[in-house]
């Protein structure tokens, strides 16, 4: 597979199910995420809806099938922070360093610029040395995506009897006037040309 064979859609609730089976195995088989549980499909169709209500989550598919899914987010509820948006993205564990991420996060990065988003911030689990749990490796993905590292904690987070660390990652996708024009809701802006690479994104 090659990132030209990826075609980037909208999530639905209806594909829950299908995410799950991305998702499950960086709960039960990784610190990536710092989840002890993995979510029933119905409530993974519900974080789904909210998510679309607002921000963009995007799927990668390739021969009829889901490689991978990123999404954007509230980076925190006040008012003030409404132009930066949290971002995530899940690979398929057996379909990783092929582009899919760097096609979901560019995509991403395409929608939420066009509602009028300025700040993007990822947090990332990071090992203090690397082991069977947790590597540098989305540290290094989202530095090559132009991501900077902007804070650690340190022993923040507690998984397989191991304490890790995380930071948080920031990227700035446009200027930041004194009288920011208001974010669109993700819907009010969608158009599939975003979702194309020939859009000329990044």
């Amino acid at each position: 597979m090659t990132p030209e064979d990826l075609t980037i859609r909208a999530a639905a609730p209806a594909d829950a199910a299908a995410l799950l089976e991305i998702y499950a195995p960086y709960v039960e088989k990784t610190a990536v995420t710092f989840a002890y549980a993995v979510p029933s499909a119905e409530e993974f169709a519900g974080r789904i809806a909210r998510t679309l209500e607002r921000y963009p989550y995007l799927i990668a598919m390739a021969e009829g099938r889901i490689m991978g899914y990123a999404c954007a987010g509230p980076f925190k509820e006040r008012a003030a922070y409404d132009w930066a948006a949290e971002t995530t993205v899940y690979v398929r564990r057996d379909g990783r360093r092929r582009g899919t991420g760097r096609a979901l996060y560019a995509a991403l990065e395409r929608c939420v610029a066009a509602q009028g988003i300025l700040n993007l911030n990822a947090c990332v689990a990071v090992p203090e040395r690397e082991d069977q749990y947790l590597t540098w490796d989305s540290v290094e993905f989202h530095c090559r995506m132009g991501y900077r590292t902007a804070g650690e904690f340190f022993q923040c987070g507690c998984k397989f009897g191991r304490w890790y660390n995380m930071v948080w990652m920031e990227k700035h996708i446009g200027p930041h006037p004194a009288d920011p024009p208001p974010v669109k809701p993700f819907p009010s802006v969608f158009r599939p040309e975003l979702l194309r690479s020939d859009n000329g994104g990044p």
